[in-house]
């Protein structure tokens, strides 16, 4: 990769910043809620799940959660034309890759119509694809989980 030299410009940076302070100061205080991004809170929320979810079944002790924007474009073959909200990949020993359940973070955003239900539905797929893991019913993983 080749560095570029600096060509300055003909306003300057002297023009942006006339006395030479730059930012005051962030614009909203670590304490405050905004402070955290929509993302970093999706993530807190499946951690959180998923940490209920260990302690309930210590076997998922050695399952990787993760969290990714949207799914592949190449859906599996029996998925079909679904939308994909979650996935559960099972370990690999021959590469050492251990289990993972991955959540996709858009579809289900787009689905629920508020924090109560994006906290229910982010619950219902890890559930889902932890039974999926365990070979057991979602209900029988997740006492919460409704059984219709």
């Amino acid at each position: 990769m080749t560095l570029l030299p600096e060509i300055p410009s003909r306003r300057g940076a002297r023009r942006r910043d006339r006395h030479g302070r730059g930012l005051r100061g962030p614009l909203i205080a670590p304490t405050l809620p905004a402070w955290r991004t929509r993302s970093e809170k999706f993530d807190d929320l499946v951690a959180e799940s998923a940490a209920r979810l260990v302690r309930a079944h210590p076997a998922l002790k050695a399952v990787e959660f993760g969290v990714e924007e949207i799914p592949p474009s190449d859906p599996s073959t029996w998925e079909g034309r679904t939308v994909v909200v979650g996935r559960y990949f099972p370990a690999d020993r021959a590469t050492g890759v251990r289990a993972r359940i991955v959540v996709y973070r858009r579809p289900l955003l787009t689905r629920a119509h508020d924090a109560g239900e994006l906290v229910e539905m982010v619950r219902m797929v890890l559930a889902e694809q932890a039974a999926e893991m365990l070979g057991r019913a979602p209900w029988e993983v997740d006492r919460e989980y409704p059984e219709d």
